[in-house]
């Protein structure tokens, strides 16, 4: 397993993942938690959740406070860009995002830890989304930023998203609440 760290945020992770293949088809492992408690993961996970999207969907940016989630992303069909938000109180890179483009093709997962806003666009139609998260749903504590806030300005790929009422009424990201972290 290879883990890939961004140089501009520190926490979310792209995690290539085993993935063996021949005439058959191809075999993936998203998922091995001796392997992942080796890399640092200890929290179990709680809920897996498969979504399905058409292209140029966008969902996000979502993320739970305080009672918050972490999320292990990959794609079963088709390829979305995936973006991450750092909205950590005492964080030096707050406001700051990254994304990483997954696609079925590709053994790759997403780690968005607690403490980030997570969103993404479907790029493809049939997008199929895995995810695995390590926090009860809490949906009083759901809070959804703007995913076109500029104070953020994430350059999203696709023109004209399709995006949910809950999504489009998104607060700004000044009057998000940010999130505390435990010691």
């Amino acid at each position: 397993m290879k883990v890939t760290r961004f140089s501009s945020l520190d926490g979310p992770l792209v995690i290539d993942h085993p993935s063996f293949g021949d005439h058959r088809g191809r075999f993936d492992i998203p998922w091995n938690s001796d392997a992942f408690a080796a890399i640092g993961f200890h929290d179990p996970f709680l809920q897996d959740n498969i979504v399905r999207s058409s292209r140029r969907v966008l969902r996000g940016l979502h993320y739970q406070n305080p009672e918050m989630q972490g999320k292990l992303l990959c794609v079963l069909n088709g390829a979305i860009l995936d973006v991450a938000v750092d909205l950590r109180a005492d964080s030096p890179t707050l406001g700051r995002w990254v994304s990483v483009e997954l696609t079925a093709q590709t053994p790759q997962c997403f780690w968005v830890p607690r403490g980030f806003a997570h969103g993404y666009q479907a790029l493809s139609d049939d997008t199929v989304v895995f995810y695995k998260v390590d926090g009860a749903y809490a949906p009083q504590q759901e809070v959804c930023i703007r995913w076109d806030d500029p104070d953020i300005g994430i350059d999203w790929p696709l023109a004209d998203p399709i995006i949910s009422d809950k999504d489009l009424n998104g607060v700004s990201f000044a009057a998000a609440p940010r999130c505390h972290m435990a010691p």
